[in-house]
């Protein structure tokens, strides 16, 4: 199924996210900076999540679609905030079922031609900073990573409440939720997790086998917020 209405230009948010109005978020996987340091831990408080794994040792993926409004809200004269824009690609991250998840796991290369992967991956240092923090315990080459991002991301239809939204509205975590299932009757309401923070959208997230298929979530907490609100593309 193919993602509908985001232009090239507008996918060049994958955010820096570092500037988000919230650093407080309340599932398991958080938006990550370009500078790896600077990123807000998850949620998760296993002893070992932020520890190298064996190369290709976890369980399963997490797709994060980050809602660019809310970083585009207080960068207004980002370039990346130039074009309409909703859901960007941000990562495709190896987790595991007990919350942990590997980083950092290999020094292989990134992509030969990084260029392949503009349309996911307009920032070049963001491609290079998802290769080596998340691409690199997959087992894959960065190229097969990457496909498999691109494929991951063009596989999800967003819903049109939410790619045409106009004004700010505010809604209930499982109402989005809703949204993508019926959007996407492929995917399960078990496969999907709502990201927040102070109460506004930041993400949905999708969980993936290893085959890219949707899986039910386990360990991915989602937002407990009662209503969150959602920002609108500038």
């Amino acid at each position: 199924m193919k993602l509908n209405v985001l232009p090239p230009l507008a996918l060049a948010l994958l955010l820096a996210l570092s500037g988000c109005k919230s650093t407080t978020y309340t599932n398991s996987a958080t938006y990550r900076a370009k500078d790896a340091a600077s990123e807000p831990q998850r949620g998760g408080s296993h002893p070992n999540q932020r520890l190298a794994a064996a190369t290709g040792s976890f369980d399963f993926y997490l797709l994060n679609l980050s809602w660019s409004p809310e970083y585009c809200h207080s960068h207004p004269d980002a370039a990346e905030c130039a074009a309409r824009s909703t859901f960007v690609l941000h990562g495709l991250w190896p987790q595991n079922n007990d919350g942990s998840y590997p980083e950092h796991c290999a020094t292989a290369p990134g992509p030969a031609d990084p260029s392949k992967f503009r349309d996911i991956y307009p920032e070049p240092g963001l491609l290079e900073h998802e290769w080596k923090q998340h691409g690199s315990c997959t087992g894959l080459s960065a190229d097969d990573f990457f496909t498999a991002a691109r494929t991951a991301y063009q596989s999800v239809k967003i819903p049109s409440e939410l790619a045409n939204l106009s004004s700010q509205t505010s809604m209930p975590p499982d109402q989005i939720a809703a949204l993508f299932t019926q959007s996407n009757p492929s995917i399960p309401r078990e496969a999907i997790a709502i990201s927040c923070g102070n109460n506004y959208l930041t993400a949905v997230e999708v969980c993936l086998d290893k085959s890219l298929h949707p899986m039910a979530c386990g360990s991915v907490r989602s937002c407990r917020a009662n209503t969150v609100r959602i920002a609108p593309p500038r």
